[in-house]
């Protein structure tokens, strides 16, 4: 059994797909397919059911992709143990869309300053897939928006940001001294997709104030929730670090009464993966930032 083998079968297992899996290793199918089946061969049982379009596991796939994922993460990290002398290696960072094209940019730069052998790959997600990236093994570590569901994770909060009411400059609420969260209600919001927590920790503020918001629209990208707050289909709550890069006069930032709609912005990990110096290194230029 090769270690190859076992990450080819990953692969496949993930994409639920053999052409998928194969443009994502960057091999030919009838290599991925070979190797698989010579796998197969070897444990005396079939992985996967194969269908026209896509596989699932077996009985005996389902028991081989935990301890595959084991066995491979024992030998990346022993060889990072190996090799670990603090200034060079790899960093693997996962952020949510609503971080990291604000907060990550110069923490990166500054980073690569200071250390310029080290490797740093970074991976946009959603909150969910990066939980599961970094428990698995995927990511060193994820920067995600709290409260999360991290079970055998390690959670460790970097600061506190405001969110701020949006508006187009024409917009009733623009000119108002003072704007209430019950001043917002009457009006339709435009929202992340469900699957952004950002739409959470929004939709969770409203309902402390005893109101749901209407969502009218929905977008996947934070730019788009901006163009059409500006276009005026609806109102809504952006990142102070959104608003901060936003040069554009065709929207109105306000901040609201007491107590305003934050959210904490932390960083999580897997405990029990090694820690290599340069990772504690990066963790700990994230709270100097």
């Amino acid at each position: 059994m090769e270690f190859d083998q076992l990450r080819y079968f990953l692969q496949v297992a993930e994409r639920g797909n053999f052409t998928r899996a194969a443009e994502d290793l960057a091999i030919s199918q009838p290599a991925l397919s070979r190797s698989i089946q010579k796998l197969e061969e070897e444990l005396g049982q079939p992985l996967f059911e194969r269908r026209t379009r896509s596989v699932s596991l077996t009985d005996t796939g389902t028991l081989l992709q935990p301890r595959a994922q084991q066995i491979l993460s024992i030998i990346e990290d022993t060889k990072a143990e190996i090799t670990d002398d603090g200034e060079s290696g790899r960093v693997r960072i996962g952020a949510i869309p609503t971080v990291a094209p604000y907060f990550l940019p110069e923490v990166l730069q500054r980073f690569s300053t200071a250390f310029p052998q080290a490797s740093l790959i970074v991976q946009e997600n959603t909150t969910d897939v990066l939980l599961k990236s970094c428990t698995q093994g995927e990511i060193d570590l994820a920067i995600v928006a709290l409260p999360v569901p991290a079970k055998y994770l390690e959670i460790e909060e970097l600061f506190e940001e405001e969110l701020l009411l949006v508006l187009p400059p024409d917009h009733p609420l623009a000119e108002k001294p003072r704007i209430r969260m019950s001043d917002v209600e009457p009006f339709p919001f435009v929202l992340l997709d469900e699957a952004h927590c950002l739409s959470d920790n929004i939709v969770s503020f409203c309902r402390q104030r005893a109101f749901h918001p209407v969502a009218v629209e929905r977008t996947s990208q934070l730019t788009m929730v901006q163009e059409l707050v500006s276009l005026s289909h609806g109102v809504s709550m952006i990142p102070e670090m959104a608003r901060h890069r936003d040069q554009s006069n065709r929207r109105v930032y306000r901040s609201l009464t007491r107590p305003k709609p934050m959210r904490t912005i932390a960083v999580v990990w897997n405990p029990y993966r090694f820690q290599s110096r340069l990772l504690q290194a990066f963790r700990e230029h994230l709270h100097e930032s």
